[in-house]
């Protein structure tokens, strides 16, 4: 489901209005939404997260709309990551604390992807901050991890 027609979805249930028609990421990126910028360039703009995980986490986002990685073409990919790269070395350097920085993006709603524009959290990480990621850490049979490679590997060729 495309929650690009004006509404977004938000972790508690409530719904964000977006002005005139599209996503909440290309108001802000058009300027017909709030947000506090920190960085913008011809392809990028990244801005304060409104539901920060800790102080200075910060969405990255291409301007031009891409609803998941699928839709992203890889080089505006690789200039989200590289804005992303400076502003982790940035917020290191900024004052807040910071004592480690995640970037997270989540791929479609199976992976918690919540605005389907492509996004990127940045954000700082420090002793006892509320960010967790449960899962079954385990470690894997070779077997079971060369299998899975190999499968990778053929979603890879498939892109050609």
């Amino acid at each position: 489901m495309s929650w690009a027609a004006g509404r977004v979805r938000r972790k508690r249930g409530g719904v964000v209005e977006v002005p005139g028609d599209g996503c909440v990421f290309c108001a802000i990126a058009e300027g017909r939404a709030d947000a506090s910028v920190v960085y913008e360039d011809d392809w990028v703009l990244a801005f304060m997260d409104l539901q920060p995980v800790t102080p200075g986490h910060l969405l990255v986002v291409p301007k031009s709309h891409a609803e998941g990685l699928e839709d992203l073409p890889e080089e505006v990919g690789a200039r989200v990551w590289r804005a992303a790269h400076r502003l982790g070395r940035g917020l290191r350097l900024s004052g807040l604390r910071c004592e480690g920085v995640n970037l997270f993006l989540a791929d479609g709603e199976a992976a918690f992807q919540e605005v389907f524009h492509v996004h990127l959290h940045v954000f700082p990480r420090f002793a006892g901050d509320p960010f967790r990621i449960e899962a079954d850490w385990q470690v894997r049979e070779r077997r079971l991890l060369d299998e899975t490679a190999t499968a990778v590997r053929r979603g890879l060729a498939a892109l050609g």
